[in-house]
């Protein structure tokens, strides 16, 4: 049974920093895409950013680039998402996602994503 767990949310000011981790079990995925999505209150989760399988590309929404930066360790399995500079706008709860398909990735929809964490909540405060 696949498993995503999420940890290092919480609260900070804005101009802070957090590191969200995303350790899967069940399976190993250094085959596919990783990513990460965030949902705030009365709005649609959307794409943060994504890192492909072994060589590592990364992409990221426009409104965190130069501020986030994904990473990942396939030998442990988990996915990062270092956050600095933080603001209030970025109050959310952060979900890792792992892709449906293997060397594979197209966009940033969350439909290319098969597996999701429970998701961790992300305070900034002003």
């Amino acid at each position: 049974q696949v498993q995503l767990v999420e940890s290092g949310g919480g609260l900070v000011q804005a101009g802070g920093s957090l590191r969200l981790s995303c350790a899967a079990s069940g399976r190993t995925f250094s085959s596919y895409t990783m990513g990460w999505f965030r949902q705030a209150p009365g709005k649609e989760r959307e794409f943060v950013a994504a890192i492909t399988w072994t060589n590592g590309r990364t992409y990221y929404a426009d409104f965190v680039k130069g501020r986030f930066t994904i990473s990942r360790d396939n030998a442990k399995n988990t996915v990062y998402l270092q956050m600095n500079s933080l603001k209030p706008e970025d109050t959310a709860v952060y979900y890792c996602s792992v892709a449906g398909r293997p060397y594979y990735y197209t966009d940033h929809r969350a439909s290319q994503y098969e597996y999701w964490g429970q998701g961790t909540q992300v305070t900034v405060s002003s």
